[in-house]
């Protein structure tokens, strides 16, 4: 199960109700931080989460709103003696930032940070991998996508009625049928297939080609979505999205569920309109507030 927790879910100026832009993706041991606005490891407090337990973070670009809780939440981790090596990523102008962020403060840390500058596919195991796509945004700006692969599982139920143990599974996991005291198991018997999951976040970035085809069949796409159907130009200047071309995009790219984020202060007030202007478009629209928490299974 991936789990999302929205920290922040605000515009460039916050709220009262809403902070600077921040998500915790947490999966096995994998406690993912996308973006680290202004207050984020008070909102992980909030939240009652252990910043001790990030494994990595990825940086959208380097705008105060997306960063400025990092000087913040590196030296409280190493207060309370975070003990792995830190992966942080971003696009180009990462390593010189970072390097910029810890000569300006009298940063006091003993643990190790890794800064990668990242585009397309950076990070893989066996179980998920992680992708950045270029955005457009006046600065190197990224997107992401968290994929959780696809897997051939043994279905337990059937296995207890064979006397299949031990070193033998792992064939029947790879597809591969068995053999065991002369009698043949098929594994398309006794196994099935798990889809992927696909998570993506585009956060501040005018429309541009490369967004769609990164977020196809996402099934949870989290989306910019500053402005109101009547701004779309002042989203274009600004280089952000509209609530309606937000909702275009997840319908275009046949997203299972959209999160709205990112919101413009000026809604406060009403909200609903941001929400009620994506469902036309896209049904399954959902509209973040900070604290949120939502799974992807």
């Amino acid at each position: 199960m991936i789990k999302i927790t929205f920290l922040g879910t605000s515009d460039a100026i916050p709220s009262a109700e809403r902070n600077h832009t921040s998500i915790l993706l947490e999966y096995k041991n994998e406690n993912i931080l996308i973006d680290c606005g202004e207050g984020t490891q008070r909102q992980f407090r909030k939240a009652k989460l252990n910043p001790n337990k990030i494994t990595k973070i990825l940086i959208t670009h380097w705008h105060g709103d997306h960063v400025l809780g990092l000087p913040g939440l590196l030296q409280t981790i190493a207060f309370s003696g975070y003990k792995k090596a830190l992966d942080i990523y971003g696009p180009r102008g990462t390593r010189e930032y970072m390097k910029l962020l810890l000569k300006t403060f009298a940063f006091v840390g003993r643990y190790k940070i890794n800064v990668e500058e990242v585009e397309g596919k950076f990070f893989e195991n066996e179980d998920f991998y992680l992708e950045a796509e270029k955005m457009t945004h006046g600065i190197p700006c990224n997107a992401y996508s968290f994929v959780k692969k696809g897997k051939l599982r043994i279905d337990k139920e059937k296995l207890k009625k064979t006397k299949l143990r031990g070193p033998i599974l792992k064939k029947l996991k790879e597809g591969k049928d068995v053999t065991y005291n002369g009698k043949k198991y098929l594994a398309k018997n006794l196994t099935y297939s798990e889809d992927s999951r696909k998570v993506s976040f585009i956060f501040d970035t005018s429309f541009n080609k490369n967004i769609i085809p990164f977020t196809k069949n996402s099934d949870l796409l989290v989306c910019d979505s500053t402005f109101g159907v009547d701004l779309e130009e002042q989203a274009e200047k600004y280089g952000h999205l509209s609530v309606k071309q937000t909702a275009q995009i997840a319908k275009q790219s046949k997203a299972k569920r959209l999160i709205l984020t990112h919101v413009s202060q000026r809604y406060s007030k009403n909200p609903k309109s941001i929400l009620d202007a994506a469902k036309k478009i896209f049904k399954n629209s959902h509209l973040a507030k900070d604290f949120d928490e939502m799974e992807v299974k």
